[in-house]
């Protein structure tokens, strides 16, 4: 009783997220490094100084402070680290301030978010996305809501479907049809609660290695209660329909999963 006291109370003291996305977005500089990550995402330090014409210093400050928002996230690669524009927030922002009231009056951030999102072609040899979110829930809960039929279907309206061992296959499965299956692939790594990586492919592609991506779950617990819910998926052919798409759909299936795990409900994907 008196650890789940002191959780609460420490759940309570906690910054709001919200507000710490508000004010992220407040500074024009930090919309404009937005706009540039949304332009090419996966840009290392130097990249956006020269891009934004500012010192690394200023540049690191402004960064710090989206990150802290959660409206980018990182990776390193070799010796470099990457910055990736993580539009997470924005969707929790959005259904937490502007959905429920359904009024064109407080269409700004819905046009911000799809601004942030919208179709852009990319150059690079090949596509990379980061999404960062946390939950205030367990590694444990978030593993299974990951690989849990019953589960997924409730916030995804999927069901994957695998026993999740290294080696093994999995379907991504429509719900509420006759077992059409969408994304299929093999797990490559299973750490649980912490960590499953898996390939993903198109069903109708899943002959052609050239389709084939990577995708990684990485859960953290948090000092303060909460999960850390790290999605990376790589090795996208830049341009494709799969990068697009996967552009749009993973910031949606991550609030949905944050809103199922903390309040019994998913969105309506």
């Amino acid at each position: 009783m008196q650890a789940n006291t002191c959780l609460l109370s420490r759940m309570a003291d906690a910054p709001n997220d919200g507000d710490k996305v508000f004010r992220a977005l407040s500074d024009p500089t930090r919309r404009r490094l937005l706009d540039r990550l949304h332009m090419k995402n996966g840009c290392t330090l130097t990249e956006l100084c020269v891009a934004m014409d500012m010192t690394r210093q200023s540049v690191t400050q402004h960064l710090g402070l989206l990150e802290d928002a959660n409206l980018i996230s990182t990776a390193r690669q070799g010796r470099e680290k990457f910055h990736f524009l993580n539009p997470v927030p924005l969707h929790d922002v959005y259904e937490r301030w502007v959905r429920k009231f359904e009024t064109d009056r407080l269409a700004l951030l819905y046009d911000l978010k799809h601004h942030l999102e919208r179709r852009e072609e990319m150059t690079d040899k090949s596509a990379s996305f980061v999404y960062v979110t946390y939950i205030r829930t367990t590694p444990d809960k978030v593993y299974e809501a990951i690989t849990t039929p019953g589960i997924t279907r409730r916030y995804w309206g999927h069901e994957n479907v695998s026993d999740w061992t290294p080696g093994a296959t999995w379907e991504h499965i429509r719900a509420n049809e006759e077992r059409p299956v969408d994304i299929v692939g093999r797990v490559v790594q299973a750490e649980p609660p912490h960590r499953l990586v898996v390939t993903w492919s198109a069903a109708s592609k899943a002959d052609d290695p050239d389709e084939e991506s990577r995708v990684t779950f990485d859960i953290e617990g948090q000092e303060d209660g909460t999960v850390r819910l790290t999605v990376t998926h790589d090795q996208l052919q830049p341009g494709s329909g799969m990068a697009q798409g996967i552009s749009k759909g993973w910031p949606l299936v991550l609030s949905s999963m944050k809103s199922f795990l903390e309040t019994g409900t998913g969105m309506d994907l």
